[in-house]
C-alpha cells in the first residue's frame, strides 16, 4: 500500500480496502497513527504561526 493512500484512509478521504484483515490490533495502531498525524501536522501550524508572528 503506498503512503498515499494510507493517508487518504487514516483521514477518511478514501474508503478502506475490504479484503484487508480486520483485526483490534490493526484498529489501534491506526488510530494511534492518526492521533501522530494530526499532533504534527498540529504543530507544524503552530511553528509557522510563530514565525509569522515574531517576524513583526
Amino acid at each position: 500500500m503506498g503512503i498515499w493512500r494510507q493517508l487518504q484512509e487514516y483521514f477518511y478521504l478514501k474508503k478502506r480496502d475490504p479484503n484487508a484483515p480486520h483485526t483490534p490490533w490493526m484498529r489501534y495502531m491506526h488510530g494511534i497513527n492518526r492521533i501522530s498525524l494530526f499532533m504534527f501536522l498540529v504543530a507544524i501550524v503552530i511553528i509557522i504561526v510563530k514565525l509569522i508572528l515574531m517576524k513583526k
